[in-house]
């Protein structure tokens, strides 16, 4: 493994070390002011040549040819600058057929995704969200190992998750991964292909209060992930006795909880980024949510989530959802790797650090310097993936562990 501090008492020393989130004139019960339209202008141009989410993938003239249409905050405007991009892209993918159109197609779903960023709240929005999802089945229908796509009842509606299988003969292990409130299941869907040479199947859904999700954010919204579960178990291609979860930044809440209200049914849970306890406080809440890392809207991604249109509706509803008061905490739990930097504004490093000191033990890898999920300080998230993540995956299953259940 890569260098980085891998456990329990590297990371209380980098915590002590970790500065706290800037405040921008921010008091109790407020949230910071979004960029002027100027200045949401320029740090789209800014992204774009540095390539910071949630600009990767776009290039400067598109990046400057959307921003250029921006007249205003409106969710709709910031839709309607970006969202023709795509279109020129898919008729481009569409003429150029043969294997151009597969890259096209992919770059008509970035545009698309930018135009929905953070979430599809607005009519123009959500018809972005359904270009992306359009330009994401166009795309990914042209790959070696195409994602199927599933349709699992759920409450009387219906789960919809990409599921790839790997080339040979089952029952393959499964990797169940999800990410966070913008980074949906066909982004993780992508990052899964690296672990079909591995012989692994992915499974890969959005997180409940986001994109296809057929319920909000609760204590109880885990019986999706449990509803999951049982459908890999009907599938005689899947190996339903080895099982690793795999969440990445709000995604890793659910990695973390369902590795123990799960842990008879997996042989592992990787958190990358993900929150615990200090996350739900308000006190933390009001620091995050006075950072300018995010590009836009960040109380409206969260908020969403969970359904709480007011700022105080949004503080008082978080602290249910730490796994402290939900009484999780200490419980035993399927064996954990556990990814944060140090310089985490959004997500603290101290939820990390709850996590592996209560409970069953776990694994750390805390990144110095890095930032969210542990990007930054020269990590990339390829780079995580491939120097962290997917190891730590080949080794649990060379270990030959089995879920019990």
């Amino acid at each position: 493994m890569a260098r980085g501090y891998n456990f329990v008492f590297a990371a209380i020393a980098l915590l002590a070390a970790a500065p706290a989130p800037a405040q921008t004139g921010l008091a109790a019960g407020q949230i910071a002011p979004a960029r002027t339209l100027a200045e949401l202008t320029a740090e789209v141009l800014v992204r774009a040549e540095r390539q910071i989410y949630p600009l990767s993938g776009v290039t400067r003239e598109e990046a400057a040819e959307g921003a250029g249409r921006l007249t205003s905050l409106s969710p709709d405007v910031w839709a309607d600058a970006f969202m023709p991009i795509g279109d020129r892209l898919m008729e481009q993918a569409r003429a150029a057929g043969g294997p151009d159109a597969r890259a096209l197609y992919r770059r008509a779903f970035t545009l698309y995704s930018l135009a929905r960023f953070p979430y599809a709240g607005s009519p123009r929005k959500a018809e972005a969200y359904t270009r992306a999802l359009a330009a994401f089945r166009a795309f990914d229908q042209l790959s070696e190992r195409p994602a199927e796509v599933l349709r699992i009842p759920f409450e009387g509606k219906e789960i919809v998750a990409y599921l790839r299988l790997p080339a040979g003969a089952g029952p393959a292990p499964v990797v169940f991964f999800f990410g966070g409130i913008d980074f949906l299941k066909e982004q993780a869907s992508e990052e899964g292909i690296t672990y079909l040479p591995m012989g692994v199947a992915v499974l890969n859904i959005d997180i409940p209060g986001t994109g296809q999700s057929p319920i909000k954010a609760s204590p109880d919204a885990g019986r999706l992930f449990s509803a999951v579960l049982d459908y890999i178990a009907t599938r005689p291609e899947l190996d339903a006795k080895r099982v690793i979860l795999r969440g990445v930044s709000w995604g890793g809440y659910w990695a973390a909880k369902m590795a123990i209200v799960e842990r008879a049914r997996l042989i592992g849970s990787n958190s990358q980024g993900g929150p615990a306890v200090e996350f739900f406080s308000r006190e933390w809440q009001l620091k995050a949510l006075g950072t300018r890392e995010y590009l836009i809207d960040l109380f409206g991604a969260r908020s969403v989530i969970y359904g709480t249109p007011t700022l105080e509706e949004f503080l008082a509803f978080g602290p249910q959802m730490s796994l402290a008061a939900q009484g999780l905490l200490d419980k035993p739990s399927a064996p954990m790797l556990l990814i944060n930097g140090t310089r985490d504004t959004q997500v603290p490093i101290a939820d990390l650090v709850a996590l592996q000191m209560n409970g069953s033990p776990k694994e750390a890898y805390v990144i110095p310097g890095a930032g969210h999920v542990g990007i930054g300080a020269g990590w990339s998230p390829k780079r995580v993936n491939d120097e962290v993540v997917l190891p730590w995956i080949r080794r649990l299953l060379a270990s030959g562990a089995r879920s019990p259940a």
